[in-house]
């Protein structure tokens, strides 16, 4: 197995970065979702589970993140073109514009209760649950004993804003056996927002990663401890840039994956990655 694609979004939910080489530290890969859009109507830390057009912006910094220091500003891709920069005095009224939805933006803060959940959409908690994972009536939600305890509480572990874990691999073999799968259906890395892709894979298995929890990946010096698999939410059935909307994408998810698609890891080992770089089992 050999790194296909690196990734990193530098803006939570927004449009990310393909990279040739990045340095993983503990906290994942350097510069990866620092910054991130504050919900002014329902308070709260938001992601593109809520706020779906935050993936028409796309996101990248004006000078290269380094590991222990405060993130770099970042220049944010509106839908029209435009460009706007995070130390813009309009910052916040350009992307709410862009979003028709009240948000301010933020680099990762220090203060626990800045990642505290904002207010529900629904006072119906399984309406809510559904909603935000994209979960037809027959269809069941995910297992959320496999997350850490803290985001029941927080939108993400505080001091991040990661989802869950801090870094997301996925195989291009999932991937085309989601397209195999779903006929019309366009399964583009852009939807599933990686980390890191792995290629040639040399199994039979349709989606392989799913067979890593509980092993270690091995990338160059890196070592990564593989801990859950990724259970696919409301977002990868988003239209934005040229990719349409696409619902049965996720159908085929549930019915096919068993709603996972990608696994979640911690980084055991810090190191570098590079695309075209090995890729081992241990």
């Amino acid at each position: 197995m050999r790194i296909g694609e690196v990734w990193r979004y530098p803006a939570k939910s927004m449009g990310g970065e393909q990279l040739e080489r990045s340095t993983v530290a503990h906290t994942g890969i350097v510069g990866d979702r620092t910054w991130a859009v504050r919900d002014e109507v329902r308070g709260g830390i938001r992601g593109a589970k809520k706020i779906g057009g935050l993936m028409n912006l796309a996101a990248r910094y004006l000078a290269d993140p380094i590991e222990g220091e405060p993130a770099p500003a970042i220049e944010i891709t509106l839908p029209n073109g435009n460009t706007v920069t995070s130390d813009d005095p309009d910052v916040n009224s350009r992307i709410t514009a862009a979003l028709d939805h009240k948000v301010t933006l933020w680099p990762l803060q220090p203060d626990p209760d800045h990642y505290r959940r904002g207010a529900p959409d629904s006072d119906d908690l399984l309406t809510e649950l559904r909603d935000m994972f994209g979960r037809e009536g027959d269809e069941p939600l995910p297992d959320f004993s496999q997350f850490p305890p803290e985001v029941i509480e927080y939108e993400s572990p505080p001091g991040t804003y990661f989802d869950a874990y801090p870094l997301l691999v996925i195989t291009d073999q999932s991937l085309a056996s989601l397209e195999r799968m779903t006929p019309g259906s366009r399964a583009d890395v852009r939807r599933f927002r990686p980390n890191l892709v792995v290629a040639e894979c040399e199994t039979e298995s349709t989606f392989p990663e799913q067979d890593w929890v509980g092993r270690t990946l091995v990338v160059g010096t890196a070592e990564f401890e593989v801990v859950a698999r990724c259970p696919r939410c409301v977002m990868i059935t988003r239209g934005f840039e040229d990719l349409p909307e696409d619902r049965e994408l996720l159908r085929t998810v549930v019915r096919e994956a068993d709603q996972n698609i990608g696994v979640y890891a911690i980084v055991k080992t810090p190191g570098e990655v590079v695309v075209g770089g090995a890729v081992t089992l241990a």
